[in-house]
């Protein structure tokens, strides 16, 4: 299917090179003089591999149409993540290269959509955020008031967040997978 580059959207999978790309960032530029450009930021869903590449807006550019899936996270090893599809038990793996940091913050059993084209997977859909628990923290010590102090916290996904003081060993937590950060009690 053909679009023309000033339409693409972040999230979209296009072909380009003869692979597939998902566009992660997407800016429209008009310089004074000349044609207008579409920037983009485009991420290799085989390699992971990132690169920026500009597009004249009215180039024509091969979108394809991609099916996002709702599959439980299974399992991961050093290469891949491990989905099934709970309607058919199929189950899908994704290189961990191409999904990136995020997958630190994955249970096993939790539920999130896959990008599917054909019998390829391509890629996952993070959640926005995800409730862990903490199984490993400081406790503050009294008279520590310092505003917006934080320390580190390990969750039960082995990954480590900084949390405010008041946070302590046994709670759960909301964290945003992309970004890795603390945003609230669960």
């Amino acid at each position: 299917m053909a679009s023309q580059a000033g339409n693409l959207k972040k999230g979209e999978f296009i072909k380009y090179q003869g692979d597939i790309w998902q566009i992660q960032k997407t800016e429209f530029y008009s310089p004074g003089k000349g044609s207008a450009l579409m920037r983009t930021k485009l991420k290799n869903v085989t390699s992971g591999k990132t690169i920026d590449f500009n597009f004249k807006s009215n180039e024509s550019v091969e979108t394809i149409d991609v099916s996002s899936i709702e599959m439980q996270y299974l399992y991961k090893d050093n290469e891949n993540a491990y989905f099934m599809d709970n309607q058919t038990y199929q189950q899908y793996e994704v290189s961990r290269s191409v999904i990136g940091n995020v997958i630190k913050y994955f249970k096993e059993g939790e539920l999130m959509y896959v990008f599917v084209y054909g019998d390829a997977t391509l890629n996952i859909r993070p959640p926005a955020s995800v409730t862990l628990k903490i199984v490993q923290t400081e406790d503050a010590a009294k008279g520590d008031t310092v505003s917006g102090a934080k320390k580190e916290a390990e969750l039960e996904t082995g990954a480590k967040v900084m949390v405010p003081l008041f946070i302590k060993k046994g709670e759960t937590i909301i964290v945003n997978p992309e970004t890795g950060q603390y945003t609230g009690r669960a």
